[in-house]
């Protein structure tokens, strides 16, 4: 993969604010969006804040209100149109903002949502016939309400070019990312990812959230410190026996008290810590084949189909993209 040039002119995006949303998803949208990337060089985006009410303060969840600048034509007008969420995704928006939605579309905007927006755009008829996502408690409602919308609750995004979806709210983070990554390349989005302390490519779908592996924090005990020491010791092999030993416990109990921890088996918690080790030395330029040895594989091969697995791309690819 090689970098995207960077456009001559600034892309305009445009964000929807609605009375009693919740803040999160917007300010993600401000952080990936908003703040000047001179780091990244070249001419980045310009973002405008829009609602169906603008300059009057809209109450936000939490205690506080914000007023938006702009009102809906100028977010007809933008190049990409962001719907961070509805409030209530069994009534949809007002019949304003599906006509804006409609009108950008039309002329060529690329439009988007994050988590509950996915009931805004269909609502506007732009996922009609599709696939698409939203937060899995939302995705029953979204096929019911919209039959002819092919619901994806197992992604975290859906990327069409002109319309995509994403999933629950930290989802829109991988979107917003993806989004720089198509217009600016990995390498701006890899800057981009470090800035907010995010990973720049998140393996799996939201069913990653009943399965995720996590790092030993707070609580010590045995398992705990196991934990620890595994991480500190990936490049050794390393079994459940080897584990439960350190445990005192037998390989069973053992496996019955990971999982209860993390929610994972022992061995696919050390694939993904293994992974997630070996980006940093991809990063910095290393080979495949000595990363693979330095984080545990006990060969390239074995390397290369776990990788792919969880990054949708090779080692290779991923240290070209993201070592340049």
């Amino acid at each position: 993969m090689t970098d995207v040039a960077a456009p001559a002119h600034p892309h305009r995006v445009a964000v929807l604010v609605t009375e009693g949303m919740a803040p999160f998803e917007l300010s993600s949208v401000v952080e990936v969006f908003g703040l000047p990337r001179p780091e990244v060089g070249g001419p980045w985006y310009s973002l405008d804040v829009c609602s169906d009410r603008p300059g009057v303060p809209l109450r936000m969840t939490g205690g506080f209100a914000l007023s938006a600048e702009h009102g809906l034509d100028v977010l007809a007008g933008a190049d990409t149109v962001i719907v961070p969420a509805v409030v209530d995704p069994r009534s949809g928006p007002a019949d304003d903002v599906v006509q804006a939605l409609r009108r950008a579309h039309a002329r060529g905007a690329r439009v988007v949502s994050i988590c509950s927006g996915a009931f805004a755009l269909a609502a506007a008829g732009l996922l009609n016939g599709r696939e698409a996502t939203t937060h899995w408690q939302y995705a029953a409602l979204l096929a019911e309400r919209f039959p002819t919308v092919s619901v994806r609750p197992d992604v975290l995004y859906v990327d069409h070019g002109d319309v995509l979806t994403s999933a629950g709210s930290a989802a829109g983070l991988d979107l917003c990312l993806h989004l720089v990554r198509t217009d600016h390349g990995p390498a701006a989005a890899n800057t981009v990812a470090r800035r907010l302390v995010v990973p720049p490519h998140r393996e799996g779908g939201q069913a990653q959230f009943i399965e995720a592996p996590v790092h030993p924090v707070g609580k010590r005990d045995d398992v705990g410190d196991t934990l620890a020491w595994a991480l500190d010791h990936l490049s050794e092999p390393i079994t459940v026996d080897v584990l439960a030993r350190r445990t005192h416990m037998a390989p069973r109990t053992f496996a019955r008290h990971f999982a209860r921890r993390t929610g994972t088996s022992p061995i696919r918690w050390l694939i993904a810590q293994r992974v997630q080790a070996s980006l940093p030395l991809l990063e910095a330029g290393e080979s495949v084949t000595r990363t693979a040895a330095l984080v545990g594989f006990d060969s390239p091969v074995t390397f290369r189909h776990h990788f792919g697995r969880a990054m949708g791309t090779s080692p290779a690819g991923y240290r070209k993209a993201f070592h340049g």
